[in-house]
């Protein structure tokens, strides 16, 4: 047996099964675990845990160091006297196998509220003084975090740069009158970020506990309406009035033909430089101690990154700029020790950015969907020749499902491949995998396991087989994304068999 060779779920805690509109850290998370454990997995891999906005996306969240509360057990609220039963009884009809944000996030921020009046006024003091410890450990970004939330909340969740001007600019004598008016709403987010912490980090116990480990996942860029850029405006590239003067994204690509314009604020890293990359530090800090291992989103940044002026309308039209990676990672590993990484290098990724990643011994990343494009495609693309030091996957969030992704017509709106480019890769899969595609998702999930890649990870809806309708995230669009859950019942034993026998055939327990 091969101990180097492991095997994970990627699966976002928003997506797991439950009563109460959407995923949670409750006895459905433990229960995934407990399955995970049954499968002979090794890994729990998770999208971003932070508090999102607009969109819903964890990927443009309000905080890089706070975490998301609606994922916060409402039982788990009722086993610590918090909210009675009487208050989860007779839940809404939601949806069991998608997220309907306009119904769910109501309902169970209205639950979060009661919990945290009821924990201010009720709280044991061992609950108390285990709170009070966990605002001074984390004064660092809570204080700036809570102040944000209980602003935007004043003002109709409007973005920042549209508060009144003192605030807007953090004129000291205002924050402070703001501390002392709005004290009740900052302290209930800050009870609230306490619930999120204490009860992610026993379900993270317990799966560590079970062998499994955690694969966070860390957004290279923040979201321009957050705590992390109004409180760190100097770090970025904004005008006086704290609009960004250039943006993120990528330029043209798989996914989209006129690129992502993300809209993400870019670093200033000359500032960032200049503090000692202070920020960052205390950002992967903070994730590693959430998480067991970090994925970071658009590695290829840290070489050079794409610059698209804030007025263009697409990400056509936009410029590389170079970025010190080197000066950046020896800064943060002399900081915070040799901790384990995984370097997302999709996309356009060149020489360069390959030399920076080995030169710090990053496991890169190897998509199976990509790897049945051509004769003429790199050989280490192709899923069974995938290098050692690398993550292989069937897909990721930003992909179709395989099942979505084998049956698509071309041209349906998932990604810029046309027909005869679909008709071309079905051919080399039931060519090459000596497939009939019938069962396309177990083809791939034994090719991606059988490959040489150390570690392998399969998104939970490849596993379970499901088409386009379950697919996490369209790149590119706005709407119908994040909004995916699985059914308990989908996750059967015939399915956990299987993908047990084939961790242990192709040697990853």
């Amino acid at each position: 047996m091969n101990k180097e060779r492991k095997s994970g779920i990627l699966l976002h805690p928003t997506s797991l099964p439950g009563n109460y509109g959407m995923g949670e850290l409750g006895k459905e998370a433990y229960q995934f675990i407990d399955d995970l454990s049954y499968m002979q997995q090794s890994y729990w891999q998770i999208l971003p845990l932070g508090p999102t906005g607009y969109g819903n996306s964890p990927y443009q969240s309000l905080s890089s160091f706070a975490g998301n509360t609606l994922m916060i057990s409402l039982e788990q609220l009722v086993q610590d006297e918090l909210m009675g039963d009487d208050f989860i009884a007779g839940v809404p009809e939601f949806s069991t196998d998608h997220i309907d944000f306009s119904k769910a996030l109501p309902y169970r921020k209205d639950r979060l509220a009661y919990a945290s009046s009821v924990f201010k006024l009720h709280a044991s003091k061992a609950l108390k003084k285990e709170f009070s410890q966990f605002c001074s450990v984390n004064d660092y970004w809570l204080e700036d975090y809570s102040l944000f939330t209980a602003l935007k909340q004043s003002f109709d969740l409007r973005p920042w740069t549209e508060w009144p001007i003192a605030l807007r600019d953090r004129d000291k004598e205002a924050l402070e009158e703001v501390r002392l008016s709005h004290n009740d709403k900052i302290m209930a987010v800050k009870v609230r970020q306490f619930l999120f912490d204490r009860q992610w980090k026993a379900l993270k116990k317990y799966a560590n506990d079970k062998q499994i480990e955690i694969i966070g996942d860390i957004p290279i860029f923040a979201a321009h309406d957050s705590a992390d850029v109004w409180a760190n405006r100097e770090l970025f590239f904004l005008d006086e009035q704290g609009y960004p003067t250039v943006v993120a994204g990528v330029p043209p690509d798989y996914f989209s033909a006129t690129g992502q314009r993300w809209g993400n604020p870019l670093y200033d890293w000359e500032k960032h430089k200049a503090t000692g990359y202070k920020w960052w530090i205390a950002r992967l800090e903070r994730l590693f101690e959430l998480t067991d291992m970090i994925r970071i989103d658009h590695f290829r940044a840290f070489e050079a990154y794409w610059e698209i002026p804030a007025h263009e309308e697409t990400a056509i039209n936009g410029t590389w700029k170079p970025v010190d990676g080197y000066s950046f990672f020896d800064a943060i590993f002399k900081a915070i020790g040799d901790k384990p990484i995984i370097a997302e290098n999709l996309g356009i990724i060149t020489d360069e950015v390959e030399k920076l990643r080995e030169h710090y011994g990053f496991p890169g990343m190897r998509i199976s969907q990509f790897g049945f494009e051509g004769p003429d495609q790199p050989q280490d693309l192709k899923p069974q020749f995938f290098p050692e030091n690398n993550v292989a996957y069937t897909g990721t969030h930003d992909n179709d499902t395989t099942v979505g992704w084998f049956n698509a017509q071309g041209d349906d709106g998932g990604d810029t491949r046309d027909e005869g480019i679909v008709a071309m890769e079905h051919q080399r899969i039931i060519e090459l995998m000596g497939t009939t595609g019938e069962e396309i998702h177990w083809d791939m999930i034994n090719v991606t396991l059988k490959s040489d890649a150390k570690t392998a990870i399969l998104p939970m809806q490849d596993l379970l087989g499901l088409g386009s309708e379950a697919r996490m995230n369209t790149p590119g669009t706005s709407e119908g994304n994040w909004e995916w859950r699985y059914t308990r019942d989908q996750l059967t034993n015939e399915i956990m068999d299987r993908m047990r026998n084939i961790a242990l055939d192709s040697e990853r327990i």
